[in-house]
């Protein structure tokens, strides 16, 4: 099988694009990873040993030399993925002045200039829910020009990440171009999940699960829940920490996160104050369940327990902490592990992470999921 090249900009840990390489039905080959944190860059590479990995600012790159440097022909890039800033763009110049190194060029528009370069067969962006409404709609409109300019047919949806088998109610912006002439194909949702998301006054941008609708003739399967994802770990307790696997895993979907692993990496818990283990053993739903004496703010998220039945709410950069959205473990007292966090967000347990505690905890909880990765690999695939 042919494999399909991809570059992987403002790519983090590299979880979207490894879910791009976990695709069923394509071979993908990531040739290129790009970030300013060298963190997550030492993670991408940890993960991705065949890719070039660059840290630094994408604005001081020039295409060309990347192109001398991979020795690849334009137009043999096969496809373009990463979550650049776009909130912030106020025009596209790179397709009016044939000057990469001008220093007005935002971090959008440098995602657009790698597009006009090496023209790949399709591009793929994900961004908070949030761009769709940014500036009443113009900053997603200016998107869809740039890419039209450049010879890209486009459409966007909202994707939660519980459609695709992660057990997290987590919903992403996703931008899809492809050459003139094919169709955007995304993911048909496999999972059914019910709970409050934040969602698009526009129903028709929510790419919603319907029972024979997506597939005739063809069931949904039940959301993965977060004791689905996570119960087959070793139930330490606030403080302790486990290197071992105790118990066989109990789901699909545990085994295959463990993807053969013997050992147990990042089982570790953070040990709490006798004060915030009051807290956790009141902790329920909402804050409302703490008692009034015991803490003096916070939103209504802070200090919740995580429903065991349910797949999570979205994880947040500080989910080892209880005052941080709802991740308070559904049976031990304490707040979730960075290998549950990790879980969580799909990542494989033989993922290697780069960097001290606090920096593993960050880069799990901005990562994408990669099995949104994999559910759009693999539509995207029909196209490549």
């Amino acid at each position: 099988m042919k494999a399909l090249k991809l570059f992987d900009l403002f790519c983090g840990t590299g979880g979207f694009s490894r879910g791009f390489e976990k695709s069923a039905n394509a071979r993908y080959e990531t040739l290129l990873g790009v970030d300013i944190l060298p963190v997550a860059v030492n993670t991408f590479g940890l993960n991705h040993p065949k890719a070039k990995v660059i840290a630094g600012d994408i604005r001081k790159l020039r295409c060309d030399d990347i192109q001398a440097q991979l020795k690849l022909k334009r137009g043999e890039l096969d496809l373009i993925i990463g979550g650049p800033p776009c909130q912030g763009f106020s025009s596209i110049r790179p397709f009016r002045s044939s000057n990469e190194d001008d220093a007005r060029n935002n971090l959008f528009e440098q995602f657009a200039n790698f597009v006009n370069f090496f023209r790949p067969r399709a591009l793929v962006i994900e961004n908070v829910v949030g761009l769709a409404t940014h500036n009443g709609g113009a900053a997603l409109a200016q998107m869809e020009e740039c890419f039209a300019r450049l010879g890209y047919e486009c459409d966007w949806r909202i994707l939660n990440t519980a459609h695709y088998g992660v057990p997290q109610r987590r919903e992403r912006l996703i931008f899809i171009g492809v050459e003139k002439g094919a169709r955007v194909e995304f993911p048909n949702p496999t999972h059914q999940s019910n709970g409050s998301t934040i969602g698009h006054r526009d129903r028709r941008r929510m790419h919603v699960p319907q029972e024979d609708l997506f597939s005739p003739g063809l069931k949904l399967n039940p959301a993965v829940t977060v004791l689905d994802a996570v119960d087959d770990l070793p139930p330490i307790q606030s403080g302790e920490s486990a290197e071992e696997y105790s118990r066989a895993p109990r789901t699909d979907y545990q085994r295959s996160r463990r993807n053969g692993c013997r050992k147990l990496a990042l089982h570790y818990s953070t040990a709490h104050t006798p004060r915030m283990l009051e807290i956790i053993r009141h902790s329920g739903k909402n804050i409302s369940s703490i008692p009034r004496h015991l803490i003096s703010s916070g939103f209504s998220s802070c200090y919740s327990r995580l429903d065991g039945d349910m797949p999570s709410v979205t994880i947040t950069v500080n989910f080892v902490h209880p005052a941080s959205n709802r991740c308070i473990h559904p049976k031990c007292d304490r707040a979730l592990t960075p290998r549950e966090g990790a879980r969580i967000q799909s990542f494989d347990d033989d993922f290697q992470f780069a960097g001290n505690r606090s920096q593993v905890v960050k880069q799990i909880g901005n990562a994408v999921p990669p099995l949104l990765g994999k559910a759009i690999g693999e539509a995207l695939a029909k196209i490549l």
